[in-house]
């Protein structure tokens, strides 16, 4: 992994460190520079190990030294540019590791988005290098059917696998007390967005969508999360003169615990590819609506039979999912098993091992 900053591939790979060590594995985890707040979320089994690098690309030398010092069985590695340099890196150690890719988001949306040449040259890179990997683990059917379709690897030889995202203390944290004045009972119910503050998240869509909300009843909206829109979404609350109804706070060491207590949890996402942020919604028995993006909620709202899809980029349709959701509350999520701790965990062993 790059770093542990907050995002939903770090927290997966947090909890997967965990499942491990429950089962005896002993575990390193590398990071190309030991930051971020998760750090303190792994147990203390886990040895990390700090390649010391400003960016991914340049942790290939330590990676092949770690590689080569350590000789692991298996490396398990995240995101597309961590996966193309541990591929790599596996090469030139010229060590019998069996190496093990995953996929968090959809490929066809991120080229699409692509802005610097690494990210230009990732689907070519991903079809060079990938075939190197001992096992290819997307996180959704839609994510898998999508690196199908760019790369042109067969459908049967990419693996899907739900990332544990309903961790054992996730109630716990989410019963943590609240510090803000919104939270307190008799104030406006609050909806609570969780996300990078990037364009695939499309935050400006649920901001508009909040101000149409705003003119049928009090209501206010909570954005957690930090990224390159701070500025431009600072700027379109103040031009709908939200400034006293908005908050945007940046990360939070337990953003649970403001789940728990928001009556309705947006997700107004672009594309994804298994939002952990809309399970762990779920879980907590908050009242969610999501877009239809591809991929990932269809699929998690079809499992738990619960919360409301509306189209992507709609913001009246957003407006009017929230109303709903507001007016209607929570409902009880049928069944998220499959994305508990104990079957992704025992699934990404037998692959690794």
């Amino acid at each position: 992994m790059p770093t542990l900053t907050p995002g939903g591939a770090e927290r997966v790979m947090v909890n997967l460190a965990r499942g491990f060590v429950e089962r005896g594995h002993p575990v390193d985890f590398v990071l190309a520079r030991a930051e971020g707040i998760y750090l303190d979320d792994l147990p203390p089994e886990v040895r990390v190990v700090d390649l010391g690098s400003a960016q991914t690309l340049r942790s290939l030398p330590g990676l092949i030294r770690y590689l080569r010092r350590e000789r692991p069985h298996a490396l398990l590695s995240a995101l597309d540019h961590a996966n193309i340099v541990a591929l790599v890196a596996r090469q030139l150690a010229w060590v019998p590791t069996r190496m093990v890719v995953t996929i968090h988001n959809t490929l066809s949306r991120e080229i699409a988005q692509a802005s610097g040449w690494r990210d230009r040259l990732t689907p070519t890179l991903v079809r060079r290098i990938y075939p190197l990997a001992g096992a290819v683990i997307a996180v959704s059917e839609g994510v898998a059917d999508d690196f199908s379709r760019v790369t042109g690897r067969r459908r049967s030889q990419i693996e899907v696998v739900y990332n544990p995202v309903i961790a054992p203390d996730l109630e716990q944290m989410g019963a943590e007390a609240v510090d803000h004045p919104w939270f307190a009972p008799g104030q406006p119910p609050v909806i609570l967005g969780v996300g990078r503050l990037i364009y695939q998240k499309d935050h400006a869509t649920l901001i508009r969508a909040f101000a149409q909300l705003r003119r049928t009843r009090p209501a206010r909206l909570a954005i957690l999360g930090e990224g390159d829109e701070r500025p431009a979404l600072e700027k379109l609350i103040r031009e709908l003169g939200l400034q006293d109804e908005v908050w945007l706070p940046g990360h939070l060491r337990n953003p649970y615990a403001y789940m728990a207590r928001s009556a309705v949890f947006a997700l107004s996402s672009r594309y994804e590819g298994l939002p952990t942020v809309l399970i762990e919604a779920l879980a907590l028995g908050t009242a969610v609506v999501s877009t239809d993006c591809p991929h990932g909620p269809a699929e998690i709202l079809a499992r738990a039979r619960s919360g409301t899809l509306v189209p992507v980029g709609d913001v009246g349709a957003l407006s009017q999912g929230i109303l709903a959701a507001l007016e209607a509350g929570g409902q009880p999520a049928a069944d998220l098993r499959p994305f508990g701790m104990s079957y992704p965990a025992q699934r990404y062993l037998e692959l690794l091992l």
